[in-house]
């Protein structure tokens, strides 16, 4: 089992099955429970007082005419239901902090767990899938305690409470109670076996359902470039079709539940039990209204029941369905008792091989060393390997074979923590988030001044074009950034990776949505920011690869050649072949490699 990442005070469940890890949270707050529990108790216990009592008024009055024992027990009718007002007001209130406190602890636990799990995981999982189990999973989680178990507890207080009190009146009342219990016990049981895999199969095809549909959402420019509205309308409204039949299913085994009919029949074996009483002188008439008042108790369990079982069958689904999530194998671990100190900057590759799928290696062999303080340029033609040479440094992903050195030191062996807060990556796929450009810019620098921001940001070459809008810094960006063009994200994204000051800065191809001008200015700055840091350089730009000191040249996932930027035009027929080809067609400020496939 992978170590997970754990925030703050955050304590993980037990694990071993749903209903273990859903109690192992609740015990977390056991005083809660104990209340709830107290309250059920006791307004069943007042409640079960009321029909004794209104049998002991109707013999007063019909009997003996006896005014003062009829208005007692009136009296202790009314104290009885003021103090269930208290016993049940306490209850609801203590079901209601129960379940929010459950939703909030499982929920911590399980975004946690998802920030320690590697992109593998991340990358071969559907987001809307896992967003499914983050909300509305944990949702049921919270509704199957303070509507679900809250009402459960209460009805079979309920149930119980007519053994307690029938034998008040009479010893042989008891039998028809006792029977009923034993028989809806018995279908309370197999009904709940019988449902539980249907809500499970709910859940998980609304998790298909609400996956396909954050699919569709992401890539609705795609969608409609392509003109495919109406087949994707097709395909989520077949699994809204799915999810319907799934849901009528479950309302089908929900509607021949048996305690529909138990409760009748109950009702009429007591009436018809007590009546032979009656006429055998045992009982009185206050007796009889009394017991079938007490069996009346038992509709509330059956009506409760049809609909508390469903809801904690939901939540046993849905805890089931977060464990998978939260127990789900990651191969990267948090190392959280690992190396930490300030990073120098000397990285080193050493017969590095990785593969994103299986034994294909997407990288083979790979051997080079930067020194602190240096800035390295990979180059190769698209799906070289360049963009996966970057994320074996920050332990995005870990290498099959080999090692990746990091002053000195296996990235394993680092704290993944240390080790990532001092690399700065900016991709070309920029990632923004939907909040104000001065909090992207300040995103892991939280504590940075409004001139820190700021300074970044003309150091980005983005201080003027974001003054420029009416909110200026405040500006709240789509979601990645959708209302800015490309290479204002990058400017920001640069302005972003400048404030935290990184020992070691990559920039993967992040001028690559830039003009020419713009280019010129953001070159000039990264040449700045680059002095004292080590720099990696994923580039197509040939004016950004002449001044590194070291070159690797990809092809294919193997190193053709490496060496400053004289050594491989003198050594390296395949990089002068491209550097030649492009000082012939193209200025070299504006030179490109992006269409250099075919010099290979």
């Amino acid at each position: 089992m992978s170590v997970e990442f754990q925030a703050g005070n955050i304590r993980a469940g037990n694990h071993s099955s749903p209903l273990r890890f859903t109690l192992s949270h609740l015990l977390k707050h056991w005083y809660i429970g104990v209340l709830m529990v107290f309250g059920a108790i006791a307004n069943a216990a007042l409640w079960i007082s009321i029909p004794l009592n209104v049998g002991l008024a109707f013999d007063a009055v019909r009997e003996d005419q006896n005014l003062q024992t009829a208005i007692n027990a009136c009296l202790l009718i009314v104290i009885a239901s003021l103090l269930r007002a208290v016993v049940q007001f306490m209850r609801n209130f203590s079901a209601q902090i129960y379940g929010q406190r459950l939703e909030r602890d499982v929920r911590d636990e399980l975004y946690a767990s998802l920030l320690g799990k590697s992109m593998a995981f991340h990358d071969l999982r559907p987001v809307g899938e896992t967003m499914a189990r983050v909300t509305n999973d944990v949702i049921e989680l919270s509704l199957m305690m303070h509507t679900g178990v809250n009402l459960l507890i209460g009805s079979t207080m309920f149930m119980f409470m007519p053994l307690v009190g029938s034998p008040v009146i009479h010893p042989d009342l008891a039998l028809v109670p006792v029977a009923f219990v034993i028989v809806q016990i018995t279908i309370q049981y197999f009904f709940i076996r019988r449902l539980y895999p249907l809500a499970r199969q709910v859940r998980s095809s609304f998790g298909v359902m609400n996956a396909r549909l954050e699919e569709t959402l992401e890539g609705l420019e795609v969608i409609k470039g392509a003109a495919r509205e109406e087949a994707e309308i097709g395909q989520v409204n077949s699994l809204i079709q799915t999810f319907r039949d799934r849901f009528i299913a479950q309302g089908e085994m929900e509607a021949r539940y048996l305690s529909n009919l138990l409760f009748p029949l109950t009702l009429f074996a007591g009436v018809f039990h007590s009546a032979i009483l009656f006429r055998a002188g045992e009982i009185t008439t206050g007796d009889i209204v009394a017991y079938v008042m007490i069996l009346l108790f038992f509709q509330f369990p059956v009506f409760m029941s049809l609909f508390t079982l469903p809801r904690i069958a939901l939540g046993h689904a849905a805890a089931g369905r977060i464990l998978e999530l939260i127990t789900a194998r990651s191969d990267m671990d948090q190392n959280e008792g690992g190396h930490g100190a300030e990073l120098k900057g000397d990285i080193r590759f050493e017969n590095v091989s990785f593969g994103y799928q299986g034994e294909q290696d997407n990288l083979r062999g790979l051997s080079f060393s930067v020194k602190p303080g240096q800035t390295l340029a990979i180059v190769g033609q698209t799906g070289a390997g360049k963009t996966t040479v970057t994320r074996l440094i920050n332990r995005t992903w870990d290498t099959r074979e080999g090692r990746v050195l990091v002053d000195g030191l296996d990235v394993r062996d680092w704290s993944m923590a240390s080790l990532r807060s001092q690399i700065s990556i900016i991709e070309q796929d920029i990632f923004l988030f939907s909040r104000s450009l001065a909090d992207n810019i300040s995103f892991g620098a939280e504590d940075a001044s409004r001139e820190q921001i700021e300074d970044a940001a003309r150091m980005a070459q983005a201080h003027d074009f974001i003054m420029s809008f009416p909110d200026g810094y405040e500006t709240v960006v789509g979601q990645r950034g959708v209302t800015l063009s490309g290479g204002q994200r990058q400017r920001v994204a640069l302005a972003r990776a400048f404030i935290t000051d990184p020992p070691v800065l990559i920039l993967d191809d992040s001028t690559s949505a830039i003009d020419s001008a713009t280019e010129d200015l953001i070159q000039q700055a990264i040449w700045t920011a680059s002095r004292g840091r080590t720099t990696i350089l994923i580039t197509h730009r040939l004016s950004q690869i002449r001044w590194a000191d070291h070159i690797v040249v990809l092809h294919q996932g193997e190193i053709v050649a490496q060496g400053s930027h004289e050594d491989l035009l003198r050594n390296s027929q395949d990089y002068r072949r491209i550097f030649d080809r492009y000082e012939t067609h193209a200025a070299p400020a504006e030179a490109s490699l992006a269409e250099s496939n075919g010099a290979w």
